[in-house]
Formats: C-alpha cells, structure tokens, sequence
C-alpha cells in the first residue's frame, strides 16, 4: 500500500466485496493483520458482525430482502466514512453488492478502494461455510444474495481477484497489495 494512495488523510476504506463463502472476511482479516504488521491503525468491520450491531433484527428475515440490505450497505459505508474521518484504515468485507452502493462509495468515502471477489457460483455452493446455499436448496431460506436476490456485479471496481483453485489467502493477498 503506497503512502500516497492510502495515507494522505491518514484514512481510507478498503471495500472487499463478493458473494457469501467468497472469501471477503478471510482476506479482510489478512489486509488487517499486515497493515498492523506495518504500523498502520486499521479495523477490520465485518458484514455479519454490522448486521447484527446496526441491522433491524425487528424486521426478522425481512432483514434480508433488497430495501433491507440496500438501507444496510449504506449505513456501513457512512460507518466506514466516519471511522476513515479519523486517520484509520477502514477494510470492511460485505455482499453489498448494490450500484447505488457502489456510486455512494466513491463519491464519499476518502481513499476508497474496492475489491471485487468473482467467484464461481459452483465454488460458492460447494464451500458453503454458512450451509445458505444448501438450506436455500432445502427451501429452508429466501432472500439469498446471486440466487433469488439479483445483486449488482461492480462496474469499475479497483481490483477483481478472479476465483483460482488452490490459490492461498496469503497470495491473494500479496496480489491485493501490489494493486493498492
């Protein structure tokens, strides 16, 4: 991560995005461990853990229908402006994956750098960490983000890291650091 592109403010959002079992909370938390490594403040915000901190519980599966994530993905990206604000590194990992999310970004977020994780949906069902692709089959879940949610793929994210078998976190990584 060059000085120039990341420190000017001292802040910035690193925004990992992609399907659920993609890899986004497991490179997210990489990005994090070697920024510290470097001496750089930076926070790790995870998609589940702000659904659980800032979503509407009250609203039960209805939480996962498009208003409900739309409405979410902003209020992530208005978190992760607030933090940036502060001279701290932002890498959040979330779905997200919503235009109107994606234009908000860029045009609020200081430093802002989005990574996109294309992932075929076969590789996806078959990780399945969360068993949502499986219980989605079994008509257990609704509102299931790639399958009956249609999501936005980014336009121009800064970064795609295309789906490799048998790649390590560690070289996605270092392929993620020589970009930004």
């Amino acid at each position: 991560m060059t000085e120039e592109r990341c420190c000017v403010s001292g802040g910035g959002v690193i925004w990992i995005t992609g399907l659920s079992g993609s890899g986004k909370s497991t490179l997210a938390g990489e990005v994090v461990r070697r920024l510290r490594e470097q001496g750089k403040v930076a926070v790790l915000l995870d998609g589940d853990e702000l659904r659980d901190a800032l979503g509407r519980s009250d609203l039960g599966s209805v939480n996962h229908g498009r208003d409900a994530r739309l409405e979410l993905a902003l209020r992530y990206g208005r978190l992760c402006r607030l933090v940036a604000s502060q001279g701290v590194l932002v890498v959040i990992a979330t779905i997200s994956l919503f235009h109107e999310v994606h234009a908000w970004n860029r045009e609020h977020l200081p430093e802002y750098f989005e990574v996109y994780l294309d992932v075929p949906l076969a590789e996806l069902r078959r990780r399945d960490p969360k068993g949502i692709y499986s219980r989605f089959d079994a008509g257990e879940l609704d509102n299931v983000a790639g399958l009956d949610l249609p999501v936005d793929e980014p336009e121009n994210p800064d970064w795609v890291a295309q789906f490799m078998p048998g790649r390590s976190v560690a070289e996605l990584a270092d392929e993620l650091f020589n970009h930004l």
